[in-house]
């Protein structure tokens, strides 16, 4: 972790950008070939979220953990716990280090959980951006 300005510009920008990856990765086909794409796609979006958080409080993170972090400390009112992004983030580095494929109930519980905190978490941030 370093520090570094805050860049509240910064940070809408890449709030901005999560919100428009996710819409187009749940608008992607739901297939075995589509999987691993919509999964790690759906990660990163949260992630992203993450790093505009930390961004504004001038932080610079080094790795994935921190902006996961800032995420499931979020007070959201959802039925999935935003914790459960931790699951996520270990089954993306399956995929991307280990090539584990998922299989069709892990894709659609990521699709669920995006569904149910990403765009509460979206809109809980950008309140915080402003």
């Amino acid at each position: 972790m370093r520090y570094k300005r805050p860049d509240l510009k910064n940070a809408n920008s890449i709030l901005n950008s999560a919100k428009e990856t996710m819409d187009f990765t749940l608008s992607l086909e739901i297939n075995e070939s589509s999987g691993s794409t919509i999964v790690r796609n759906i990660y990163e979006c949260f992630r992203m979220l993450g790093d505009a958080i930390l961004v504004k409080k001038g932080i610079n993170s080094e790795d994935h953990i921190l902006p996961i972090k800032e995420i499931a400390s979020l007070k959201i009112n959802s039925k999935r716990p935003i914790s459960s992004i931790e699951n996520l983030r270990n089954l993306r580095h399956n995929i991307n280090y280990n090539g584990y494929k998922p299989n069709m109930f892990e894709v659609q519980d990521t699709i669920s959980l995006a569904k149910e905190c990403f765009y509460k978490a979206y809109e809980e941030i950008k309140k915080v951006l402003q």
